[in-house]
């Protein structure tokens, strides 16, 4: 089916900022827009005009289709003009418009106005924000007409598809050549036969609930392979019935504001009671029609010898229940009387004899003679809902929407951000409760079948979704004049699901807005010292891509090869202690072998706490296994390196962008990758060191003993870089918009978690690489009773691009776990998050638009948001201060032993030369001082001699002050929002005095084997942090790899 709704989002022209030249790409698009010349166009098509398209009738109602990657002039006339249609138009950058005949209303608009580049080629414009880009093929095509009989089947009417089912839902099918002559014979065997969408069949013996009657005005579509026929159009069906099949029963309508007229009511007609009508048709009366629209929808061609007669067995014949005449000469079918018919004052009023029968009255001006096989049914004048809305929301008005914006007039707002649908069922209470869920307070509807959301803040802030990549362009456009209240009666589009109530119309929204006591959210703005504090910290070397924090309390940059400044390493090392002296600061070490650009990393459990990084790009660097012993001490550099043997260590497979950790048993687990750049996926998991049999013919000199994954081979390409951690059951593993948990042993799946909520208007927006959002572990409390919980925060949608919005939180191995969905105060793509020792999160970095990629995001994210678990639901985000430094692709964030976070990296480009009209490569290296650090508290101090521990080990320890907690934060590698390592727990602890006692964590799925940051908190203050070791070695990874060049640091105790 071939959806015709407009955008999901229609603020801004997107322009790559890789372009060379925006302002030279649009002059010469509005250039060959004005001279009248476009693309190669097949046979006689030609540029036809800029167009509106701004009213409640599409001016091309033919169908269409949407393409927000490969959009241009000649796809879009070439799918017209193959669907037999005459003209073809494009609109907001990636949609496509057919047609017969331009609609009354539509007008001619200057050709600036449709300069929004094509989705497929940037050289070419493709309309604007409800405007159209015309084409005509020459030809005048007679409009469409519907047959009143096919073989054994007469005409029964346009009707909409059903709720959650189809119409006719019996068998189906679909042909370029699709007629309903075709569909007749398909469906012969049946009662119904209904064509959609000009290509679609579909058949049955009854209609499925929630299928209406229709406008046969809405059954626009010509059909495939016959256009002086209608064949329905988006959800609409064209339907025919056998001859003597249909019934007043066949239709299923809502029983919502619907008025059944008694008998009584329904007598009195000042007219003779003629003879000759089908068996239970009697007269209804005199009725009142156009008061508030037709009452019956389906009228019939004017006929000169009219009778009510006629008219009837017309109704009847075409399967309707209500028959009416009107003017003499017109007849009018229909299964219900709508707009509030009601019966005239003076039944005299229909007063016009029937052409064809004198003695008869036909009915009069804005009056109607109706007959019935039983009292009608009443549908009252559509209005806006104001009853039965979900508890807290109420009727708001009718809002101006679509508004220029003051950087740009051919810029056009949407006052609410997001566009849930356009469709045949759209209700306000299905509107309403799907953006409340997502925490939105205000919902707006518009052309009957549109649903958006937003918040009631957006009346006076603009807050579409940013669409650029350039850095020049503006990030958030802003109203040149704030949208304005309208009178109820401007707002006048019945609502496609339930057209007793009123949706918006072109360009206005019916809105409601949530006004219940307690908010939805509720964002804390602390100030000063509470809203924490970025600085410098140093000025940078590198633009790194994995970070981490070495149990010798030194930072390793680790970047990729071949991108950077020519005389660079790719290999670093910071020295926390000489931040005061530049060159003291910085070791540079020797440049890995093979390429680290979008490997995995994180820290070994083995007794010198060695750091690890798997994977690679292209070639040996797929393959590669690297690793660096660190040494040094507080300022005096080390001398190791990072070491690899390219012939004797590498991994079975090739991976690219993998993630990697330490089990439960002290295994290295590698999962996922791509075999190369932009390549296959790697959909595969595999072990280190290997468990296979030497095998000199494989790449690892082992036997292949990889474990196919089918969940990351098809979701490929969103899975990248999966977010994994160990619990009790298995190996959990966040990929895309799914979670599941794994078998540790056979690493087949034990449990499937429900897919993650993905944004507002779109359930498939995904969370890890390329669609990146971050992912952390909850804090986990002794005696650790409580299952693991997971936060999962920003991210994009595939398509558009546009960034998420939301955290979303479960408990994975809870019985039935659900997911919780808390709105940010800003959208993210991209972003880092680090747990802080208080239990708390921040959240930092990342774009408002895009994907992760370069040159594929921009609208940098400047603010900084504290997530605290603690706190209530819609009131865990503070928002904190802000920096002047972009962190887009290739950023990270770590916690350091003193308590403040790292932010470095931005490599949004790949080229240290910075292009123009890009965002810059970033070497500066900040850090966010919580508010912790300037409160003014006392920092507490601890003592400890043991820091390796034993599971469920007593380990004694000296506090500086009473009444405190221990926090551990696992030893991470930060890159691409993938926090490798990363856990947090409060482990039981008892002071007497400043003698202090705490309890290690009692068992490696609690605690998976590894080094660890222990914190003391007096109240949320942190000490410094020491490095301990939990679990030991126990994969004896301490004598692995025992090969030549490696140093090993043996096994037991540290």
């Amino acid at each position: 089916m071939i959806p015709t709704a407009r955008s999901a989002l229609r603020a801004g022209i997107i322009l790559s900022s890789l372009a060379t030249s925006k302002a030279a790409i649009i002059e010469q698009r509005l250039n060959i827009l004005v001279a009248g010349h476009t693309a190669d166009l097949p046979g006689a098509w030609t540029f036809y005009g800029c167009y509106t398209d701004n009213g409640s009738t599409r001016t091309l109602s033919g169908g269409g289709y949407d393409d927000g990657a490969a959009m241009t002039q000649e796809s879009c006339v070439s799918y017209c003009s193959s669907n037999n249609f005459a003209f073809a138009g494009t609109e907001y950058s990636d949609e496509c418009y057919c047609g017969n005949a331009i609609a009354t209303g539509a007008v001619s608009s200057n050709p600036a106005q449709c300069s929004m580049t094509c989705s497929g080629n940037d050289t070419e414009s493709c309309g604007g924000p409800s405007r159209l880009s015309l084409f005509w093929s020459g030809e005048t095509i007679a409009a469409p007409a519907n047959k009143y009989s096919i073989g054994k089947y007469d005409y029964y009417g346009c009707q909409t598809e059903a709720t959650n089912a189809r119409a006719l839902a019996s068998t189906s099918t679909s042909s370029s050549s699709m007629t309903n002559e075709a569909c007749a014979t398909f469906c012969s065997g049946y009662s119904y036969f209904g064509t959609e969408y000009g290509q679609e069949c579909y058949c049955g013996n009854s209609f499925s609930a929630g299928s209406v009657p229709a406008l046969d005005s809405e059954c626009s579509m010509g059909c495939a392979a016959d256009s002086s026929e209608f064949c329905g159009a988006g959800n609409r069906l064209t339907v025919y019935f056998k001859n003597g099949t249909a019934s007043a029963s066949s239709s299923v309508v809502s029983s919502a504001s619907l008025v059944v007229l008694s008998a009584a009511a329904s007598t009195g007609s000042a007219a003779p009671t003629p003879t000759g009508f089908p068996a239970g048709w009697t007269s209804q009366g005199c009725w009142v029609d156009g008061a508030d629209g037709r009452i019956l929808t389906h009228q019939q061609a004017d006929n000169q010898n009219n009778t009510l007669q006629t008219c009837v067995q017309t109704c009847y014949g075409l399967g309707y229940s209500i028959a009416g005449a009107e003017y003499g000469v017109e007849c009018y079918c229909d299964n219900f009387i709508y707009a509030g018919g009601a019966l005239a004052a003076n039944q005299g009023d229909c007063n016009t004899p029937c052409p064809g029968a004198t003695s008869e009255n036909c009915g009069a001006g804005d009056r109607m003679t109706i007959y019935s096989n039983s009292t009608p049914q009443v549908f009252q004048a559509p209005g806006p809902q104001q009853t039965g809305l979900p508890t807290g929301w109420a009727y708001a008005g009718c809002l101006q929407d679509d508004i220029p914006a003051a950087e740009n007039a051919q810029i056009s707002i949407s006052v609410f951000p997001y566009k849930l649908w356009d469709n045949a069922t759209n209700t306000p209470e299905a509107c309403i409760k799907q953006c409340q869920e997502f925490g939105f307070n205000a919902a707006g509807l518009e052309y009957g079948s549109q649903c958006w959301c937003g918040d009631g803040e957006n009346r006076f802030v603009a807050s579409s979704p940013q669409t650029s990549t350039n850095p020049n362009d503006p990030f958030n456009y802003t109203y040149g004049t704030p949208p304005t209240t309208l009178p109820d009666t401007e707002c006048n589009s019945a609502c496609t699901g339930a057209p007793q109530y009123l949706c918006g119309s072109g360009s206005k929204l019916t809105w409601y807005t949530y006004n219940a006591t307690t908010p939805l959210y509720t964002w804390n703005t602390p100030t000063g010292s509470a809203a924490g504090e970025y600085s410098l910290l140093i000025g940078g070397v590198v633009v790194p891509l994995i970070t981490s924090q070495a149990i010798t309390g030194k930072v390793t940059f680790v970047e990729k090869a071949g991108t950077g400044e020519p005389n660079g390493t790719g290999a670093y090392e910071l020295d926390l202690t000489e931040i005061g002296n530049f060159s003291a600061a910085w070791r540079t070490m020797t440049e890995p072998k093979t390429d680290t650009f979008c490997a995995a990393g994180f820290t070994l459990p083995d007794k010198a706490g060695r750091q690890l990084t798997v994977g690679g790009w292209a070639g040996d660097s797929t393959f590669g296994v690297r690793l660096y012993w660190p040494d040094g001490s507080p300022g005096v550099k080390g001398v190791n390196q990072w070491v690899e043997d390219t012939t004797n260590l590498k991994l079975q497979v090739a991976r690219w962008y993998p993630t990697a950790l330490i089990m439960a048993n002290g295994s290295i687990l590698i999962v996922g990758g791509e075999i190369g750049q932009n390549d296959a996926e790697q959909p595969t998991l595999e072990l280190l060191p290997a468990t296979g049999v030497p095998d000199t013919g494989t790449s690892s000199g082992y036997s292949n003993t990889t474990k196919y994954l089918d969940f990351l081979d098809r979701t490929a390409p969103f899975n990248l870089y999966p977010w994994i951690t160990v619990v009790p059951s298995g190996i959990l593993i966040v990929y895309y918009n799914e979670v599941r948990i794994i078998d540790e042993v056979n690493f087949n799946t034990v449990k499937t978690l429900p897919n993650m909520p993905g944004a507002v208007n779109d359930p498939t927006g995904g969370r890890t690489y390329q669609l990146q959002g971050a992912t952390v572990s909850l804090p986990q409390y002794a005696p650790y009773t409580d299952p693991l919980g997971i936060l999962v925060c920003g991210g994009s949608t595939t398509g558009a691009g546009y960034a998420i919005d939301n955290c979303v939180s479960t408990q994975p191995e809870a019985a039935d776990p659900t997911w919780t969905i808390e709105r940010m105060p800003s959208r993210r793509v991209m972003p880092s998050m680090a747990g802080l020792p208080d239990g708390t999160y921040l959240i930092t970095g990342g774009g408002q638009h895009g994907v992760a990629g370069f040159g594929l995001a921009g609208a940098p994210n400047l603010n900084a948001v504290l997530y605290d678990p603690t706190k209530p639901v819609n009131q865990r985000m503070s928002i904190m201060a802000n920096t002047t430094v972009a962190r887009l692709y290739h950023s990270e964030a770590i916690t350091l032993l003193d308590g403040r976070v790292m932010v470095s990296g931005s490599d949004p480009t790949g080229d240290y030369t910075d292009p123009v009209d890009s965002f810059p490569e970033e070497y500066r290296v900040e850090v966010f001082s919580p508010p912790y650090l300037l409160s003014g508290a006392a920092r507490p101090s601890f003592t400890m001699s043991n820091n390796d521990w034993n599971y469920s080990a007593s380990v004694d320890f000296t506090s500086s002050t009473g009444g405190i907690k221990v926090s551990l934060l696992g030893s991470i590698s930060s890159t691409h929002g993938n926090s490798m390592g990363q856990r947090t727990l409060f482990p039981a602890v008892t002071c007497a005095g400043t003698s202090c006692t705490v309890t290690a964590p009692p068992s490696a799925h609690v605690c998976p084997p590894g080094w660890y940051m222990m914190f003391v908190l007096d109240g949320p203050t942190p000490s410094v942090g020491q490095f301990v070791r939990i679990g030991g070695d126990p994969g004896n990874l301490g004598n692995w790899p025992d090969l030549p060049g490696f140093d090993l640091p043996g096994t037991g105790p540290v």
